[in-house]
């Protein structure tokens, strides 16, 4: 599976929910990730969780239909191990990230795939975390 994984992206929540607001879908930083050459993309367990939640109704099917080819990633023990030292490294650093945040950076460490955000602010203070982000591109 760690070979698997080496062609993978792992996405942030805030990929998907400017995809979905973006009137022309092909402007979105999400559509710019999937002319890349990954072969998929997988996802927390929180992720699938803040934009189900997040999502309005008529939302769903559409939803439904991206997701599915996705790979979701639950929420197990090495997750919580390397969120664990995150967090102990960023209090050391006297530093913070959300607790979803924490969640969804581990399970790209644990997985060692580099995770795709806009909102690189939230992880700029991970070490060790290979992040993409939308300035990653050159237009």
């Amino acid at each position: 599976m760690a070979e698997e994984l080496q062609r993978l992206i792992s996405l942030h929540s805030s990929v998907l929910i400017e995809h979905f607001r973006k009137s022309k879908k092909e402007k979105s930083f999400f559509y710019k990730l999937t002319q890349e050459d990954f072969q998929g993309f997988i996802v927390s367990v929180i992720v699938h969780h803040e934009i189900y939640k997040g999502a309005a109704i008529e939302q769903g099917p559409l939803l439904d239909n991206l997701v599915e080819d996705f790979i979701i990633l639950p929420y197990m023990l090495i997750v919580d191990t390397v969120s664990l030292k995150i967090f102990k490294e960023l209090k050391k650093n006297r530093k913070s990230v959300e607790l979803e945040d924490l969640i969804i950076a581990a399970t790209s460490k644990s997985s060692n795939v580099p995770l795709a955000t806009i909102n690189e602010r939230h992880f700029n203070a991970i070490e060790g975390l290979h992040l993409i982000t939308p300035s990653s591109f050159t237009s």
